[in-house]
């Protein structure tokens, strides 16, 4: 008689008051994040780019859903060939781990990336006194996008590992230089760099600064515009022109609008002339 090895049943996770699970909660909390340094993404895309960057989750939680997907079932393949083990835990459990109404299947706890800081750099961005974590999501996947050498975060800018901007970021945390910053230290980080300031008031068009010089440039908070600090940094002021009744542009967008300018002189200066 022929027997068959059948794979061992998983233990699932159904209790709230598991160790495991209340420390995971506790990290909703900026507190904690920091004090940790450690945080929270969520869903096979963002747990995909960890991976991808070469950031090994600390943990890893899953529904029996992940599993209803090729994608998920790659996913967790993936993940059982590092040193994490991945723990199955019931829709309720996720719910109490998630920090969105809508809980995907999967969820891990990742350190803080580090990834080293441009000894000499030649573009950065200084978020200034950003309050919204989707805002500030958007910016950094932005200024991923366009490739620059890294971005600071001055005091009173909210904390680069909530959820909400981990979501906003897309991956970007986990493949740019990022740093919460004190004034003195962006001072130090910007020694040498033209550094333009970013406001509806500013005199000089986006266009007609010239960004193949080692730059940075400042973009205030939504709410209270830039602060003192940045201010007395920036030695001039940029703008975007608005031919429109508009009186400001989302944050996210002028970032987007000023870097990806940059972005342009700096590759038509790389091409050959013909």
């Amino acid at each position: 008689m022929a027997f068959v090895l059948q794979k061992p049943l998983e233990t699932m996770i159904t209790s709230l008051t598991n160790p495991q699970v209340k420390g995971v909660k506790r990290l909703h909390r900026q507190k904690e994040r920091q004090q940790t340094r450690r945080f929270i993404v969520e869903g096979v895309r963002l747990v995909e780019e960890a991976l991808r960057a070469g950031h090994v989750p600390a943990l890893m939680f899953y529904t029996p859903h992940l599993e209803d997907s090729v994608r998920g079932r790659g996913l967790l393949d993936l993940v059982r060939e590092t040193s994490v083990r991945p723990t199955l835990v019931s829709e309720k459990v996720m719910r109490a781990l998630s920090t969105t109404r809508s809980p995907q299947s999967v969820l891990a706890v990742v350190p803080w990336p580090m990834l080293p800081w441009t000894e000499h750099p030649t573009l950065l961005l200084i978020l200034d006194r950003l309050r919204d974590p989707g805002n500030l999501g958007s910016a950094l996947r932005t200024a991923e996008a366009t490739g620059i050498d890294g971005v600071l975060l001055s005091p009173g800018t909210v904390d680069a590992y909530n959820p909400k901007a981990v979501r906003g970021g897309m991956g970007a945390h986990f493949r740019l230089s990022l740093r919460a910053a004190s004034w003195l230290e962006i001072e130090q980080a910007t020694e040498g760099l033209q550094v333009w300031l970013a406001e509806a008031q500013g005199k000089v068009p986006y266009y007609k600064v010239d960004w193949q010089l080692r730059s940075a440039i400042i973009v205030g908070g939504e709410a209270e515009g830039a602060s003192i600090e940045a201010q007395r940094l920036a030695s001039r002021r940029v703008c975007i022109p608005m031919p429109g009744q508009a009186e400001s542009l989302n944050v996210a967008v002028a970032t987007a609008v000023i870097l990806f300018e940059a972005v342009r002189q700096r590759s038509f200066a790389q091409k050959p002339l013909i």
